[in-house]
């Protein structure tokens, strides 16, 4: 008789190539055979752990049933129970203290960022100041040395030749070229 196990035979699973045991001597070499196992399959998706959430501690219960006095029928049981609700409740004003010290420098830091931006800007705003007067300093002496240049040829040319100003307006750019010049030796 064949039993129902039987009859539902799997084949066997193809076997995997045999890996060498390496066991890694520092944090290298972890990182490195981490990055050699994920590099096998690129299309496996990374686990990318979360960031861990800081702890905090429970909160106090709203409403205490069993008020412990402080000695009427406390046995030796009740200290352990009054040990850890001391212990939970100095936990807690501690967080809350690191909180509130947490705040506090969170707050001193976004004043002085924005202190440090507004100093910045401002010293931005001087330097390009600054920048706007040197670009102007040098279109106004570019200017000037154009308008020098201007009355250097205008000059040079009423030297040269003393004509009257009729002449001048009717006379064209090639004529003025074909006088002869002292500089190039004619």
């Amino acid at each position: 008789m064949a039993s129902p196990a039987a009859s539902s035979v799997r084949p066997p699973r193809p076997k995997k190539e045999p890996q060498a045991l390496v066991i890694p001597k520092n944090a290298a070499e972890e990182q490195k055979l981490k990055l050699e196992r994920l590099m096998k399959n690129p299309d496996k998706a990374v686990p990318i752990p979360e960031k861990m959430s800081e702890w905090a501690p429970r909160p106090p219960p709203e409403f205490v049933r069993d008020v412990m006095g402080s000695s009427a029928g406390a046995g030796s049981g009740e200290f352990h129970v009054y040990r850890h609700l001391r212990r939970r409740e100095y936990q807690r004003q501690d967080y809350m203290d690191a909180m509130a010290e947490k705040q506090k420098l969170d707050v001193e830091f976004q004043k002085r960022l924005e202190r440090n931006k507004i100093a910045a800007e401002e010293q931005t705003a001087k330097r390009r100041k600054k920048r706007q007067k040197l670009k102007e300093k040098k279109l106004l002496a570019k200017k000037m040395k154009l308008e020098q240049k201007k009355q250097k040829e205008g000059s040079g040319q009423n030297q040269e030749q003393p004509s009257s100003s009729s002449e001048e307006t009717s006379g064209t750019e090639e004529e003025k070229e074909e006088e002869p010049s002292f500089i190039m030796g004619r």
